[in-house]
């Protein structure tokens, strides 16, 4: 296909059944949610952070991908770049998943009660970052700073299917320029805020990395099994195939090694410094029924991963592709569990209370996908760049 071939990009409803399980997932999830609040609001609202950093994670880390497209200058992944887009739609749904959580986080932080804050010395030095209206005030502002990006970045995108006006390409390379230092910024003080402060004693300067290198790769691995999943039923253009599919295959698996080199840094560091304001959170998760869990995390995040995207030809495998977009969502569920729960319960703990957020935050992005799919092309057809994406080999 040459570069003056004009793309042709019929566009088609969704199947039902996508639908039904994005409205499966999401009424079987919020009858979890709510069953579990009735039956243990503590243990709910441990799991509760769980579904608000999971979600924050895919659709602002959809975003992020979005926005190092125009950075980069990609193409090859400029035909499917609206998948990323309509995950990224889900970032709003961030605020009703933290309200509830505003009501509780007495019972969740104890940097929050002023009596144990004035009797400990390491929260009392903490009290200028950690207090409750800077808290708040924090959150507000990344929300808002996420919103106000994935506006302009999806407006720009999508006005330029009417326009074909290459300007709209160089303003949101503009406006990616500034959201990529944002979104590393706030996605790191976000999970320093949700989860690294329930155990507010506990110090490491990796975990802001670790904690945003899972996100981004969560939304990779949910765009992934989107673009492949679509792709095979027809819903893009010709030309897109396996050479595609190696470019999504790659950064899985390069994000993967990253996100172990990363987690294996900040317990090799922890241990060989041996100093107790580091260790003891790291014992909490290899006593009590925790190590197994711990010994999972390596083999679901890493070994499987790894495992399945080693060689180049799986690198292009639709099925294996699909297979470990799947997986990575489950993994990072995983991951962020094993990061929540050991502030509720010092044994291991883990039952149908904490299906339910996962469950609704999947079912969530699907209706949203579903919503800006029926409004919008799936495929960018004023991007300037696309046809060059159509005809990307490696």
């Amino acid at each position: 296909m040459s570069e003056t071939t004009p793309v042709v990009y019929l566009k088609k409803p969704l199947p039902p059944r996508f639908i039904q399980f994005g409205w499966a997932a999401t009424s079987i999830g919020l009858i979890l949610v709510l069953a579990a609040y009735a039956v243990d609001h503590t243990r709910a609202s441990y799991n509760n952070i769980i579904g608000l950093t999971l979600l924050a994670g895919i659709s602002v880390g959809a975003l992020l991908l979005v926005a190092l497209e125009y950075l980069a200058g990609a193409v090859w992944s400029t035909p499917f770049r609206r998948v990323m887009e309509f995950v990224a739609a889900a970032t709003p749904l961030v605020i009703l998943f933290a309200l509830p959580l505003f009501f509780d986080l007495h019972n969740l932080y104890h940097w929050t009660n002023a009596a144990i804050v004035q009797s400990d010395t390491i929260l009392r030095n903490k009290t200028p970052y950690l207090n409750v209206n800077f808290f708040m005030i924090r959150f507000a502002v990344f929300v808002g700073l996420w919103l106000l990006f994935n506006f302009f970045l999806s407006k720009n995108s999508k006005k330029q299917d009417a326009t074909k006006d290459q300007k709209l390409t160089t303003a949101n390379i503009r406006w990616s320029t500034l959201f990529v230092p944002v979104f590393a910024l706030s996605m790191t003080f976000f999970g320093i805020d949700w989860v690294m402060s329930l155990e507010a004693h506990w110090f490491s300067t990796i975990f802001g990395v670790y904690f945003f290198i899972g996100s981004v790769l969560t939304a990779l691995a949910v765009a992934t099994f989107l673009i492949v999943t679509l792709n095979e039923s027809g819903y893009f253009v010709a030309g897109l195939g396996k050479d595609h599919y190696y470019s999504l295959g790659a950064l899985i698996f390069a994000f993967t090694n990253f996100w172990a080199y990363i987690a294996f840094s900040q317990f090799m560091l922890t241990w060989y410094a041996n100093v107790p304001e580091e260790t003891f959170w790291f014992i909490a998760r290899w006593h009590n029924g925790w190590q197994y869990a711990s010994v999972l995390l390596i083999i679901v995040k890493f070994a499987v991963p790894y495992g399945v995207l080693l060689s180049q030809p799986s690198k292009k495998d639709p099925a294996k592709l699909k297979f470990i977009g799947a997986w990575m969502v489950g993994a990072q569920f995983f991951d962020l569990y094993w990061l929540v729960m050991p502030s509720y319960s010092k044994s291991f703990v883990f039952g149908w209370m904490e299906l339910g957020f996962p469950l609704l935050v999947v079912g969530l992005i699907a209706l949203v996908f579903a919503a800006k799919y029926n409004n919008n092309n799936l495929v960018p057809i004023g991007d300037p760049k696309l046809q060059r994406g159509i005809n990307f080999h490696l």
